[in-house]
Order: C-alpha cells, then sequence, then structure tokens
C-alpha cells in the first residue's frame, strides 16, 4: 500500500473543472487532474432523482494532503453539497510513484 490516493469530484462546466484543476495542481495539493468531460449523473436530491451533465476529476494526490485539497474543492466548488471522495492507490509504477511524490507537496499547511 503507498500513501497516494486518487480523489474524484464531479462539476457542473468545463470553466469550473479547468479552475479546480489548475489550483490544486499550482497549490501543490494535486500531481495531476485529469479532466473527463460531458459525463452523465443520475443521482437523487431534494427526494427527487435528477440527471445532470457533469465533468469528472480524476485528482492525484497523497494522504497528508488529500484534507486540504477537499477542503479547497469545497471552497471553490459552485454545488451545495460537494461530492469529494478519496481512493487509495495500492500499486503503482515506481517511477510514477517518485513523480508524484516529487509533484505534491509534503506536509499540510
Amino acid at each position: 500500500m503507498t500513501d497516494k490516493k486518487i480523489m474524484l469530484t464531479t462539476v457542473g462546466s468545463q470553466e469550473e473543472a479547468r479552475t479546480i484543476a489548475h489550483a490544486l495542481v499550482e497549490e501543490r495539493l494535486a500531481a495531476c487532474v485529469n479532466i473527463i468531460p460531458r459525463i452523465e449523473s443520475v443521482y437523487r436530491w431534494n427526494d427527487k432523482v435528477e440527471t445532470a451533465e457533469e465533468w469528472m476529476l480524476l485528482i492525484k494526490t497523497n494522504t497528508l494532503n488529500a484534507g486540504r485539497a477537499g477542503e479547497l474543492v469545497k471552497r471553490l466548488h459552485t454545488y451545495d453539497l460537494p461530492e469529494w471522495i478519496c481512493i487509495g492507490i495500492s500499486e503503482a509504477s515506481a517511477e510514477y510513484l517518485k513523480w508524484m511524490e516529487e509533484s505534491v507537496g509534503n506536509a499540510p499547511k
């Protein structure tokens, strides 16, 4: 097991996705953010089933920075209840893990 994580969130526009992605990388809270365009989400909100077009962000971070990354997502997000969940990376190439470590900050502020 590594200390690396993939954080997932969805947003309502490409502009919002880019804003959040750039902020995460610029603040060294993520090594990389992939923006997956135009996914369709079906969910329950205010006791109704809703459908929305969204953009998904795959955020590569580490355990130390996941909480701060989540706070940044919440701060910049336009949704009332922004999603952010983390999935642990149990295996990856040593070279990629090293690059991730060099790309993200090592200590929360």
